[in-house]
């Protein structure tokens, strides 16, 4: 499988509107597809739904398949109220089954250390899916700790990391400790939309995220 995992400082950061954001940025030099492994909330919460529409997604482009769970809990808790388990084997079906036609974009639920199941924590789906992560952060305050510790957690396990993506009101102090201490490049500062629309992020994306092409050599892999 080549592509990105994309995961996140805490839950509701905006993980869904850069998933979109990389859709509309790297479309045109490769075959892209995006995956939501683990959802809980199903089916009020769908941020496959999300993504599709924000990133005007074909359905070539979205795979459907994952744990779908009701409540709006951690994956572990969510699938134990459900009296399911979660599977990590089960769970890679899709990535084992993956050509090398396309890149995908993989989007966590939660952060790396939230649990699967008892044993399984989301980290240890990006490292059986082998592919680099990038993470995405709040640029208000509190934002280093948790970024640092976030990159701290995925470098202790051996996991490429393949930027940071900062949501919010743009805050140089908070992007050039990021970048400082966590010794990691920040790839783009998406803003709080007025109009969250396709078009608003697909011309963000196109202008701001990965200006300086870091991240294209991993997309085009698929070619």
């Amino acid at each position: 499988m080549i592509g990105l995992f994309v995961t996140g400082t805490d839950t509701n950061i905006g993980k869904t509107s850069v998933c979109a954001a990389l859709m509309h940025r790297y479309r045109r030099i490769a075959s892209l597809r995006y995956w939501k492994p683990v959802q809980t909330g199903s089916p009020e919460g769908d941020d496959t739904a999300t993504a599709r529409a924000l990133g005007q997604c074909s359905d070539a482009e979205i795979c459907m398949e994952g744990v779908r769970l009701p409540r709006p809990l951690s994956p572990h808790l969510a699938a134990r109220l459900h009296g399911e388990e979660i599977h990590l084997q089960k769970l890679l079906a899709p990535a084992e089954n993956a050509d090398g036609s396309r890149a995908w974009i993989v989007e966590g639920a939660g952060g790396v250390l939230v649990p699967l199941n008892a044993s399984c924590l989301m980290v240890d789906l990006i490292a059986a899916l082998g592919l680099p992560t990038l993470v995405v952060a709040r640029s208000s305050l509190g934002t280093i700790n948790h970024t640092l510790l976030t990159l701290e957690a995925l470098r202790a396990r051996g996991q490429k990391i393949a930027g940071v993506v900062m949501v919010g009101d743009s805050n140089s102090e908070n992007r050039r400790a990021i970048e400082q201490y966590g010794n990691v490049a920040v790839i783009g500062e998406m803003p709080l939309f007025s109009s969250l629309t396709p078009n608003s992020l697909a011309d963000w994306a196109l202008r701001e995220l990965d200006p300086q092409g870091a991240l294209e050599s991993i997309f085009t892999e698929a070619r």
